[in-house]
């Protein structure tokens, strides 16, 4: 084991050489840290509670998903009804259920055929893999009906919810400019968005945070001429973004020609009298619905509503057939940028709540930061005088594997973008304790064999050979048991788990080569005699 053929050595000091390369931008001043992210050279990203910054943990509005789901679904069993024919009366909501009640009997047969079709079936396992539930059950007593949840469905349905905000939150914090943010799942219905470097969040609560619904509704005929009163049924009341205590009547979002989901484009803008504006642009389709609307309701006036607000209700001049507008609405330009923002991204499927909110400043994460490197360098600098004092020249090369394992560390790290937490520091201080502990394993084995009679290249070849089993199950249990922090845990434990995972293969790399090619050049030069151990 002590004969390394020379591309061997070669590939070994190369990966040295890159793992040099790929970490000397930690050790650069900033302005020379930018020009090598050009090339994918970069320094270790620094969470949250290093660098400070903002951490703002979201959760799904259950109530209000309820809401949207048996409002959506009472429009369809309204609409299901008229398309069938069927008679019906007493359509409500009520305790996240929704009744309805056919009027002729000969008719409620057909009835529950056509109403199982809206149960809104769902994928639910991991991946989608698994089997298909349904949204809603729906249970029949005469000539009634009940739609009401189902649990397995209703898990399935936040699972989705929640997968898709994901995304959403993460392209509108990226589309803001958020340097390195951390965006992940936490729980089954909620949300971590770490910020660092962001000590005033208000603006990127405000952009995450908002639904971005966006609706093209026709005003009904009739209109509120007090507060407070009801609207008709074919009908919705919406408050006005710049006067909540005025409220308009829009025809229901069942007969919304178009919506946002259509918009491929958003930009803040000015008009002709230089007043700040959203201009979007429709795909195709929306295009082609957004032109039929217009030029079959010339003369009408139309609602834009943005969550449930009008933000404006101009009239249709004329048909808008370019698939193009603007949103006006005395906004800032602030205001017209972050709306762009949110609804480039796409409206979330669910409202999201703030829960817990906390910032970090950039004090504390500096105090941080120099607590840990004081509690790496201690305890680096009494893991390399114990393998000294303990096992001499071989001690020293023990170091120097060390070392380099450190080195490639934070270059796996520095490349593949890995965050940096305090508790990950407690990962490297654990990481060279396990450096070591490979050493120690070979050389007490070298030792052993010299003590037993034999010769010294014997007994340094037997050592490694010996002891490569036991290292390489010791450090395969410790790698499940990262690969299951970071499987199951979240936040800090992710990060203890990123270094130790990635320290545990830089120590098997230096254990199984690096050590072995130290001690080989030495013994190929010394010819030793004896195991200086």
């Amino acid at each position: 084991m002590l004969h390394f053929p020379r591309w061997k050595t070669i590939a070994i000091l190369a990966s040295i050489l890159l793992a040099v390369v790929l970490a000397l931008p930690n050790a650069l001043p900033p302005d020379l840290q930018a020009r090598l992210r050009d090339w994918n050279l970069r320094p270790v990203t620094l969470g949250l509670d290093l660098q400070g910054g903002s951490n703002v943990l979201l959760e799904v509005d259950r109530a209000d998903l309820y809401d949207k789901l048996t409002r959506q679904l009472a429009s369809d069993v309204r609409n299901t009804m008229r398309d069938a024919k069927i008679g019906y009366s007493g359509l409500a909501r009520a305790e996240n259920t929704v009744r309805v009640r056919v009027t002729k009997p000969e008719d409620v047969d057909r009835a529950e055929t056509e109403l199982r079709k809206l149960l809104n079936p769902l994928e639910s396992g991991l991946f989608g893999g698994g089997s298909s539930v349904n949204l809603f059950d729906l249970a029949r007593d005469g000539q009634q009906f009940t739609f009401s949840f189902s649990p397995q469905g209703l898990d399935a349905k936040i699972a989705l919810a929640i997968s898709q905000s994901l995304r959403i939150v993460e392209n509108r914090v990226n589309a803001l400019g958020t340097s390195e943010p951390i965006i992940q799942q936490q729980g089954k219905d909620r949300i971590v968005v770490q910020l660092p470097g962001i000590q005033n969040p208000d603006q990127v609560k405000d952009v995450i945070g908002r639904t971005a619904k966006l609706t093209f509704q026709l005003l009904c005929d009739a209109q509120p001429t007090a507060p407070g009163q009801n609207p008709p049924p074919e009908c919705q009341s919406f408050p006005l973004k710049d006067d909540p205590n005025r409220e308009l009547w829009v025809q229901s979002s069942s007969r919304a020609t178009v919506d946002g989901g259509d918009l491929v484009d958003a930009r803040g803008s000015f008009d002709q009298n230089n007043n700040p504006v959203v201009s979007f642009r429709f795909n195709t389709k929306g295009a082609e619905r957004f032109g039929k609307l217009t030029r079959d309701n010339v003369g009408k006036p139309f609602a834009i509503i943005l969550d449930e607000k009008v933000v404006s209700y101009p009239n249709i001049n004329e048909p808008i057939l370019g698939g193009s507008g603007q949103i006006s609405g005395n906004f800032t330009v602030q205001e017209t940028n972050d709306l762009a923002v949110v609804l480039r991204s796409g409206a979330l499927p669910a409202k999201l709540t703030i829960v817990e909110e906390r910032t970090v400043g950039p004090s504390l994460g500096s105090d941080s930061i120099r607590a840990g490197l004081i509690a790496s360098a201690i305890g680096l600098v009494l893991v390399l005088a114990f393998m000294i004092l303990g096992y001499g020249l071989f001690g020293l090369f023990a170091n120097i594997a060390l070392l380099v394992n450190l080195l490639a560390l934070i270059a796996l790290m520095s490349f593949f973008g890995f965050t940096l937490t305090l508790p990950g520091i407690a990962g490297i201080v654990l990481t060279m304790g396990m450096a070591v502990d490979s050493n120690v394993l070979i050389y007490e084995r070298i030792r052993e064999e010299w003590r037993n009679g034999r010769s010294a290249l014997s007994s340094i070849e037997t050592g490694f050979k010996a002891a490569l089993g036991t290292i390489w199950d010791a450090n395969l249990t410790t790698l499940v048991a990262a690969l299951a922090l970071f499987g199951v845990g979240s936040g800090p434990i992710r990060g203890f788990a990123v270094t130790l995972f990635i320290g545990i293969v830089t120590t098997m790399f230096t254990a199984f080569t690096l050590t072995q090619l130290i001690v080989a050049f030495w013994v190929k030069v010394k010819r030793p005699r004896e195991v200086p151990l």
